[in-house]
């Protein structure tokens, strides 16, 4: 009986020990294939891609927002210019980064009229819409040598002589909308493609060519220093900062309106969380009145709206350019 008892003691230790080993194994594989908690965004510097040269809306947008996301997000941010190809290179960037939110792109209306036009860049369609940062008008900019005060001088001359006007770029909102607004006037002017904003503006200073359409923020210092003439804005209403300013409906021209806006999108497949993330950080810097301030006097007015926001304004000026090009025989590569 003895025999018999140490035999089944020891069996019993025997099982409780591999009972506890048993448990032991389940509960580290149970550990391994539980949720990790992600790491914790940003890990490094992030970048933000201006697809256009130095000094342009989206550029000034970006650099507003820098030093407060810097603080925001507790890492470095890198502003990369990466002009050409109607914003296609800087997109190129981002659309090729990984899906984790340290690359990201400002957009202007241009990105729009790109994903509706160009059939080698579809892929735009896909980015992931972050935010609307900024909406602002578009101003009529002539030459002061120009005789022309109003759009309606303007139009007069352009019927006596052959006219030239500037753009950021091929296929570029300046572009198409002056195509519009031409056909409306009744006249023929020919198109001069840039590469960005600034080099635009430049090129109506210098007398390079006669009109050009872009707005306040890349152009306000030349107008206060007379070095360009505005004759209309193409917002509903007047400019804060230029008052006197006639909208292109008063003008004589009712159908013509237009607005331009700054956006950022991310790389197709960026967790929806982050995106969120993204959205509010970004907004919450919009809040702040020094940052506003800015923005008003560079003629913005801060976005308001996130993802779905934004998304539903890519889905209508996708349609909207695709008519407005096909009307007036504009293509691009």
């Amino acid at each position: 009986m003895q025999d018999f008892c140490r035999t089944n003691a020891g069996a019993s230790i025997r099982h409780r020990k591999g009972f506890v080993a048993l448990a032991l194994a389940l509960s580290t594989m149970m550990c391994a294939l539980a949720p990790q908690p992600a790491t914790a965004f940003p890990d490094r510097p992030v970048r933000f891609i201006i697809p256009l040269p130095p000094g342009g809306i989206a550029d000034i947008v970006a650099r507003v927002m820098q030093p407060h996301l810097e603080k925001s997000f507790g890492k470095p941010i890198i502003i990369e210019n990466r002009p050409g190809a109607s914003g296609i290179i800087g997109a190129n960037a981002v659309h090729n980064a990984a899906p984790d939110g340290h690359s990201l792109l400002f957009v202007t209306t241009t990105f729009s009229i790109n994903a509706a036009l160009k059939p080698n860049a579809q892929y735009l369609r896909a980015l992931e819409p972050v935010s609307i940062l900024a909406e602002n008008s578009l101003l009529f900019l002539v030459n002061p040598q120009l005789k022309a005060h109003s759009l309606k001088e303007f139009v007069a001359l352009a019927r006596q002589q052959k006219m030239f006007y500037s753009t950021p770029g091929i296929a570029s909102q300046a572009h198409l909308l002056l195509e519009a607004w031409s056909r409306q006037a009744g006249i023929q002017m020919q198109h001069v493609p840039y590469q960005g904003g600034p080099p635009a503006v430049l090129a109506a200073v210098n007398g390079e060519v006669h009109l050009t359409l872009i707005s306040p923020a890349a152009s306000l210092p030349q107008i206060t220093h007379g070095a360009l003439r505005a004759l209309a804005t193409s917002a509903t209403t007047r400019e804060k900062e230029l008052p006197d300013l006639p909208t292109a409906a008063e003008a004589g021209f009712p159908d013509f309106r237009a607005r331009q806006w700054i956006g950022l999108v991310a790389t197709a497949g960026t967790p929806r969380p982050l995106i969120e993330q993204l959205n509010q950080a970004f907004h919450d810097v919009l809040q702040r009145e020094d940052v506003k301030e800015v923005m008003l006097k560079q003629g913005m007015t801060p976005g308001r709206g996130g993802p779905q926001e934004l998304q539903q304004l890519l889905d209508s000026e996708i349609e909207q350019w695709t008519a407005v090009a096909k009307t007036a025989k504009i293509t691009v590569d």
